[in-house]
């Protein structure tokens, strides 16, 4: 059967836009051959709609538009994502839904039945669980070789396999009983954010399946930014071996043919239902030790490798995945251009990089805000930089502002020691510029902290911290100096100064000022950080792990305490598997010490 993978970037709720994009896709997947084209979760709507999806009228709109898009379907059938109605009086009011689209008309619905609730995820606020028959997700489709039963699944439906989830989340597994009814090929619309290390997850989970069952998936993904995920791509094609026959682009949108075999055609008279030689349901498989040869030690909840294993690939991955979201969050809100401040550090080298691979260099506006205690070589990275990325560049010294703030305030510290307010003014002096920048010339400004100054507090309100996104909040120190390699190496060339890589960090805020004056190295630090935030661990689990006992409780506190700072910070993009943010929801007023 010759299928169109229709890997699509929607905007969530432009529903007019992306119905116009569907059916650009299915022009070109009816061009191709195609006998069924296969679109991503939610595709009408975007994922994640969030609260869009509490308005009636964003519902009854994006229904429309689905009769709409069946109305001009003909020549091949079409799987679509969006959202259904629950009919039942009782339960949450919707169903995340796909349905087949067929001559004109919606020929069946469907409706995903595990709902995920965890990390960035929050489903079951919105949607009721599909029933639990899984013969109403077998759809009948017929191909020039014969007729097809094909299994439909939606993203998370796909994620609960005894053999590799080290802990199940649900006590169905819709997989295993679609294949107990008859599906001969798995179709799965997806939504599936980026996270460092997942795909390589996603192709051994898929691939296991396909073994298991000896029947091929079609797995397709959503790619694109929508505020903090950025989805992938990476939409594949596994056969009944669990062999890799087909894979989409990476970050960006892709139309991909593929010939899948059937390993079991139906004759035109034989009835929709489960012949004798399919693979028994789920409670009468043999126990998972049997599949012991097909188990990883890899979990589902932990993507990301430990900060010092960084892979090429890696690096690659998460640039893209930074760049994409960065440019679709920007345009997506109606920007065009950003502006940024550069201190000629590798935290605002690294954004402003990123930013001009975004938009180009012509979009991308660098601003030095030097004060009395910069360094001169601070001023000229800066400089430099911006002269190698060709951004438009600016020098507006803070010197006097600040002066004007600590004058202005003078009569009520009167008495009291300079200290860190005296210097957080600085930043706050800078903050008030780049938001007047952004005001007056419609440029977005981005912030540029990383996640482990983020992580501890190491950021002022109202000052750095200022602005539309903060794109490398999810960027852990250590690889923010690994990706600024990793950039230098990709252009063949010295684009952000190796003297801004090789500095000794440091706010510049106070004479001979330096990072590491009050934290541990970054090395450390970051250590820390991955085991108390990504992995869970708490301070003796870590400690047990070779760090210092004062200095893994002295960062926990930090982490704990700066809670506040976080919830106050612009949205960043997600890039790990727990970044700061609406997927980690601690609350600020609370006492408990571990």
């Amino acid at each position: 059967m010759r299928i169109a993978l229709c890997q699509i970037n929607p905007t969530v709720g432009d529903i007019a836009g992306n119905l116009t994009k569907h059916l650009e896709f299915i022009a070109a997947a009816r061009k191709a051959g195609a006998e069924l084209a296969v679109f991503p979760e939610l595709s009408l709507l975007g994922y994640p709609p969030k609260d869009l999806l509490l308005k009636r009228s964003f519902v009854d709109d994006s229904l429309a538009a689905l009769e709409e898009l069946a109305g001009q379907t003909r020549g091949l059938d079409v799987i679509v994502g969006y959202a259904d109605r629950n009919a039942n009086p009782v339960g949450r009011p919707l169903h995340n839904a796909v349905a087949l689209l067929r001559d004109g008309q919606v020929a069946s619905r469907h409706f995903k039945t595990l709902l995920p609730t965890y990390d960035v995820f929050d489903e079951s606020r919105y949607f009721e669980p599909g029933r639990r028959d899984e013969r109403e997700n077998l759809v009948e489709v017929t191909s020039a070789e014969g007729r097809h039963i094909i299994g439909m699944s939606i993203c998370e439906d796909l994620w609960n396999d005894e053999q590799l989830i080290a802990r199940r989340l649900y006590h169905e597994n819709p997989i295993a009983d679609l294949m107990s009814v008859g599906a001969e090929l798995l179709v799965n619309a997806s939504a599936s954010p980026f996270v460092l290390g997942k795909h390589a997850f996603r192709l051994e989970l898929f691939a296991a399946q396909a073994r298991r069952f000896g029947k091929p998936i079609v797995y397709v993904n959503q790619v694109g930014g929508n505020d903090e995920l950025v989805f992938d791509g990476n939409s594949v094609v596994i056969d009944g071996s669990g062999k890799l026959i087909a894979t989409g682009k990476a970050f960006g949108e892709d139309l991909l043919i593929a010939e899948v075999g059937i390993p079991k055609l139906l004759k035109p008279t034989e009835p929709i239902g489960m012949p004798a030689d399919y693979p028994p349901p789920l409670s009468a498989m043999p126990a998972a030790s049997a599949y012991a040869g097909e188990r990883t030690d890899m979990r589902a909840d932990r993507m990301l490798s430990a900060p010092d294993s960084y892979e090429e690939a890696d690096l690659e991955a998460v640039f893209k995945a930074l760049v994409l979201g960065l440019r679709d969050y920007v345009h997506k809100t109606g920007f065009k251009s950003v502006v940024l401040g550069l201190s000629g550090g590798i935290d605002s080298a690294l954004t402003a990089a990123l930013a001009a691979e975004a938009f180009g260099p012509e979009k991308v506006v660098g601003v030095a805000m030097p004060s009395k205690f910069s360094s001169d070589h601070s001023i000229g990275d800066a400089r430099d930089l911006a002269k190698n990325l060709g951004l438009n560049f600016h020098t507006i010294p803070i010197k006097d502002v600040h002066a004007a703030f600590e004058s202005t305030l003078a009569g009520v510290f009167k008495g009291l020691a300079p200290d860190v307010t005296e210097e957080n003014l600085q930043a706050r002096s800078r903050g008030v510029i780049l938001m007047a920048i952004s005001n007056k010339l419609n440029h977005l400004l981005l912030t540029t902290g990383n996640k482990s100054e983020l992580a501890v507090g190491y950021c002022t309100l109202y000052g750095d911290m200022c602005g539309g996104l903060a794109v490398i909040s999810d960027v852990p120190k250590t690889l923010v100096w690994e990706l600024s390699r990793y950039y230098n190496r990709s252009k063949g060339r010295e684009m952000i100064p190796q003297s801004s890589i090789d500095k000794v960090p440091s706010a510049e805020l106070r004479p001979n000022q330096t990072d590491q004056d009050s934290l541990p190295p970054y090395e450390v630090l970051d250590g820390i950080l991955f085991r108390y935030v990504e992995e869970e661990k708490g301070p003796r689990q870590i400690i047990a792990e070779g760090f210092d006992e004062a200095t893994v409780n002295r960062m926990i506190r930090l982490i704990d305490r700066s809670e506040y700072k976080r919830r106050q910070a612009a949205p960043g993009l997600k890039v790990t598997s727990r970044a700061f943010g609406f997927g980690r929801r601690m609350p600020i007023a609370q006492r408990y010490s571990p």
